[in-house]
């Protein structure tokens, strides 16, 4: 029992470690995940911030020699990630807890201390040391098994190691509020210096990490207030923060005049760096508009009962036991909460839930007090123990079967078999113009560049070609992609150039120079190399007259692509003989794949049709039914497999 009391946070933190590890994927999975993983394998430069903490650190332990796959072994180190922070969270909450002295009129601190969070008066009652550790250690379980943190342990993203170093910043924040200076302490205590370091090395992993500032802000005025000293030691925190976050992101420069394979920004100038350090590109999507914020706020909202589910109920009276406890450890967790959720329902893009993971973390501490109050109030006769621990118990496996269905990624297999199915359906020394990120083009920078899967294709993103950058990272890699058209690649680059520097620009002339671009990508390249156009190019830009192919040259379905070709003959596809793993649980992004492919081979049976090859149409509707049964097929197409 005394191994259990001195190590309870770190036995919390190995036992999430060992459940994540049943729900890790075993691959790549949606959005980001591929590109993350080949830029922490190739030490390259990821999207904007450009995270250089969480490439460094990955770099270095993709070069283990562990018996996995790269991507496998990146994915752990996310498991690990989640892991630890729910141990720093739970050993943090054991921290508070002996630290506020009065949580009723019979119970006080087991130790007093001078300076605490609020002190209230004693009495002749101690808590006992059993109870703060199940409340901790409950509150942690919470977290950990929150949907959206539990989410970040099951895959390569930035959030995971941003989850464990926000709560070592919260840590040192709260030890250096309650630290008690010597009269004479002339310089910074060591609380304070750790929370200047863990600090900057969450600002050098995720930009976010300025949600904590309000709250910590508070905290420490509140402490200090107003006056020279503070703002002194606030100096001396700096000298400590600034060398650390420019020596982290002095990684970029450095890294992008070597020319990476994946060297998104090219931040190898001031200019560019600020504008990759600021993530000015996605600027667009922050505050843009009360309508979007609305609609953030209705999904954070609609989206917070399957977050915890029965778990908001010990939240609800963890709320009101920390707002008797203590009014400043709440006014920190509401302004905490209130700051993330602000600043995240104003920023418009869909995958939105990672944003919202500090309100998250400041209801778990909520959790913690509710769980207290459980462990003490929810009696049994003389049974202390027994009904809370067992209330307290149920919800959480109750919420963990709930929950399991929506994070389980262990079989998912899908992104990874549709990548490498679409890449091999081409044909040798192929270019694919496409930009299904999401599905296809960020799995894809993985598996060619880390697994060296068909290294031969070239897979351009055509919204990536609107920023300048991508041109020097497609020149390094595919240094003939552009050689029949440089100046067209120069006027393009001329015309987006005030753009990006935020002069004044003309946006027709950048939209006919990246029209122009476009088509000439293909014109230049057809004779020398097959080309393949995705099915959301035709849908949107084909359809709007925004991408024109050369004179002469039209479009055939395949079976995730269109082939362009020369005249109307009927050009014959690969059988679809190629096999998906979907996951039993689908999500949005498993459903718009299926959809994807299923539109692909219904266009291939009909243009098997329109030539009258009827048998070459149904394995392609065979295809469908078998593999795609919530895929609906158009009235009557099915009917042919009977002719």
């Amino acid at each position: 029992m005394n191994f259990v009391k001195k190590h309870f946070a770190s036995l919390t933190a190995l036992f999430v470690f060992i459940f994540y590890l049943v729900t890790l994927a075993p691959s790549v999975v949606e959005i980001d995940s591929g590109e993350l993983a080949a830029v922490q394998t190739t030490l390259g430069i990821a999207h904007p911030t450009g995270y250089p903490l969480f490439t460094i650190v990955g770099y270095l332990y993709s070069l283990l020699p562990l018996p996995f796959s790269k991507i496998y072994q990146l994915n752990i180190l996310a498991a690990l990630w989640c892991s630890m922070a729910t141990g720093v969270f739970v050993f943090t909450s054991k921290f508070l807890l002996d630290n506020i002295s009065s949580i009723s009129p019979k119970v006080v601190r087991e130790k007093p201390a001078k300076n605490k969070i609020n002190i209230k008066k004693e009495s002749r009652e101690t808590i006992p040391e059993e109870k703060k550790i199940l409340a901790s250690v409950s509150g942690g379980l919470i977290l950990a098994f929150s949907k959206t943190f539990w989410m970040q342990s099951t895959s390569v993203e930035v959030y995971s190691l941003h989850i464990f170093l926000i709560l070592l910043v919260i840590f040192f924040l709260l030890k250096g509020y309650l630290h008690q200076h010597n009269q004479n302490e002339r310089f910074l205590s060591t609380p304070w210096i750790f929370f200047a370091a863990a600090l900057a090395l969450s600002f050098s992993n995720h930009m976010t990490t300025i949600l904590i500032l309000p709250g910590a802000a508070y905290l420490y005025f509140s402490k200090y207030k107003f006056n020279k000293k503070s703002f002194v030691q606030i100096g001396l925190m700096l000298l400590i923060f600034i060398p650390i976050l420019f020596l982290l992101y002095a990684y970029l420069p450095i890294r992008a005049s070597q020319n990476p394979v994946m060297n998104w920004g090219n931040p190898v100038d001031l200019e560019r760096i600020i504008r990759h350090v600021s993530g000015k590109q996605y600027q667009v999507w922050l505050f843009s508009s009360t309508e979007s914020a609305k609609k953030q706020f209705l999904y954070f909202i609609n989206e917070l009962p399957a977050e915890f589910t029965l778990g908001l109920f010990i939240i609800l009276i963890g709320l009101v036991a920390a707002y008797k406890l203590s009014k400043k450890l709440f006014i920190f967790l509401m302004i905490t909460f209130l700051s993330t959720v602000l600043y995240s329902i104003n920023y418009d893009i869909n995958d939105i839930a990672s944003y919202f993971l500090l309100a998250y973390i400041a209801l778990s501490y909520f959790a913690v007090f509710g769980s207290f109050v459980i462990l003490r109030e929810f009696r049994y006769k003389n049974h202390s123990y027994i009904f809370p621990v067992f209330f307290i118990t149920f919800i959480l496996l109750t919420h963990i079967y709930i929950t399991y269905a929506d994070v389980n990624q262990r079989d998912n297999y899908a992104f990874k078999d549709y990548t490498k199915a679409l890449i091999n359906s081409t044909d040798k020394n192929s270019i694919i113009l496409s930009y299904q990120w999401d599905y296809f083009v960020s799995p894809s920078y993985y598996f060619q560049l880390v697994e060296n899967y068909r290294t031969d294709v070239t897979i351009v993103d055509k919204e990536l070609l609107r920023r300048s950058w991508y041109y020097h990272q497609l020149q390094t890699n595919h240094p003939k992609l552009f050689s029949a058209m440089q100046p067209e690649v120069n006027d393009f680059l001329a015309a987006v150039a005030p753009f990006e520097k935020g002069e004044n620009f003309n946006s027709q002339i950048i939209e006919n120079a990246y029209q122009t671009l476009m088509t000439k990508l293909v014109s230049t390249n057809i004779d020398q190399h097959s080309f393949y156009i995705g099915p959301e190019l035709f849908e949107n830009e084909m359809q709007r007259g925004q991408f024109k192919l050369p004179a002469g040259y039209t479009i055939v379905p395949e079976l995730f692509l269109f082939k362009v070709i020369k005249g109307n003959d009927y050009v014959p596809a690969p059988d679809p003989d190629f096999k998906l793993r979907l996951p039993k649980h689908k999500d949005i992004y498993i459903k718009m794949m299926e959809n994807i492919l299923g539109s692909m081979l219904t266009r291939r049976a009909l243009y098997e049709m329109q030539f009258d090859k009827i048998d070459r149409a149904k394995i392609f509707i065979r295809k469908i039914i078998s593999d795609l049964p919530d895929y609906t097929l158009p009235n009557g197409l099915a009917d042919v497999l009977t002719r």
